[in-house]
């Protein structure tokens, strides 16, 4: 990304404070690709059903509604991004989560969106 700099901050402890929040490139390309993950409604009823448990892609296209080649498509996309991992047990493959994480964020999100939802208005937050 190019640094605009041209440019004079107005508050410049503030914009230091926020550059510090920022991580680095390839730490921020990841966030975005996992968002960017997040952001399909199959491949978000996929992650859903996932975090309960292991699921064979059958299992998963009656629950994503859709074929099983669109979740064998979407898989690939998630296994792309460390989101899930596959195991073998016999003939089917099963799928589950690689790590607890997406769980957190959708649950984050889901307290967003009910705010959101119901109007609610912000509570104190504090950043860690």
């Amino acid at each position: 990304m190019t640094k605009q700099q041209n440019l004079t901050a107005i508050n410049p402890e503030a914009v230091f404070k926020a550059e510090a929040a920022i991580p680095s490139d390839p730490l921020l390309d990841i966030v975005v690709n996992t968002f960017k993950a997040l952001a399909d409604p199959t491949r978000a009823r996929i992650l859903y059903a996932l975090i309960k448990g292991p699921l064979c892609v059958r299992d998963l296209a009656i629950l994503a509604q859709v074929s099983e080649s669109a979740v064998s498509h979407q898989l690939r996309s998630l296994r792309d991004r460390h989101l899930v991992k596959p195991q073998r047990d016999g003939n089917v493959i099963y799928y589950s989560l690689k790590d607890p994480h997406v769980a957190v964020l959708f649950r984050e999100a889901e307290f967003h969106a009910d705010h959101v939802y119901q109007d609610l208005p912000n509570h104190p937050y504090t950043v860690p």
